[in-house]
């Protein structure tokens, strides 16, 4: 049995529909699970990975635990603690490529390394995923591009090497069932480094349209972000980092390639499978 915290992200659902084909059976934990929309394959819990005493029903045989530290928070130290005393012998954390070269500012890095050192201290073997920022988070610009065709936004030269969520999840899969992965911490990034200016043309050539972007100051987008109702951490996450990266490139290397025995994908595969959500 498979644990899976964050089960309702990008990564997570994709995690839990590759160990269901795979013949594991799942567990995913879901602070609402009748909006959940999980495979019914999987066992769905009800439960707060910020708060492990409400997880106590989870790890009756279970043997390996994946850490989304966005949905665990603070709370690694304790839900690994329950999940080791509780003969887990397995986790993996989905980290961030900050935590070894760090952008942005430093309390978000700090977060993602405090879960590593927590699955290293809990006596569990454990695999840490240090990720670039997802492809996905080109669906921020979905709403502009359907109503204007245009993205507003602030450091159009900023690049990083952006990794489509299936890789990540393929890659947990593994280090979740095979103790090869065990006590490693892998960089994954996507296949090639691309700028704000690149991820939109790539994605107007998907789409069809001339799709441009309008450069604005990054106080202007973080006060639209805030005025959408999002959380001051959205803007800060993406502003400082982006903010670094238009000085200095974010990495890019193959061990997604090394590890899947395949190439990693690309924006440009993940812009036509999410074509949709960018058209009216």
């Amino acid at each position: 049995m498979i644990v899976i915290t964050g089960a309702t992200g990008f990564v997570g659902r994709e995690t839990i529909r590759l160990l269901l084909e795979s013949g594991r059976e799942v567990t995913a934990v879901s602070r609402d699970p009748d909006q959940a929309r999980l495979p019914a394959e999987a066992r769905v819990v009800t439960g707060d990975p910020s708060d492990p005493r409400s997880l106590r029903s989870v790890w009756e045989g279970a043997e390996a635990v994946l850490i989304s530290p966005r949905a665990v928070g603070r709370a690694a130290p304790e839900l690994l603690a329950a999940a080791a005393a509780a003969g887990v012998r397995r986790t993996v954390v989905i980290s961030a490529l900050t935590v070894q070269y760090p952008a942005g500012e430093p309390r978000f890095a700090d977060g993602f390394r405090a879960a590593e050192q927590a699955a290293q201290e809990s006596g569990l073997a454990w695999t840490a995923l240090r990720c670039a920022d997802f492809d996905a988070n080109a669906l921020a610009w979905a709403p502009q591009v359907r109503a204007t065709g245009m993205v507003r936004g602030a450091y159009p030269k900023a690049a990083t090497s952006p990794i489509h969520h299936r890789d990540i999840a393929a890659v947990a899969a593994s280090a979740l069932t095979d103790p090869g992965h065990d006590g490693r911490a892998y960089v994954l990034t996507g296949p090639e480094s691309l700028t704000q200016l690149d991820k939109v043309r790539i994605l107007g050539e998907t789409l069809g349209i001339d799709l441009s972007f309008d450069e604005v100051a990054p106080e202007q987008v973080r006060a639209a972000l805030l005025a959408q109702g999002l959380p001051e951490e959205i803007p800060a996450r993406l502003l400082g980092s982006l903010a670094d990266y238009a000085h200095t490139p974010g990495p890019t290397t193959d061990t997604v390639a090394e590890l899947l025995g395949r190439p990693a994908l690309t924006f440009a595969q993940w812009s036509a499978e999410n074509a949709a959500a960018f058209q009216n």
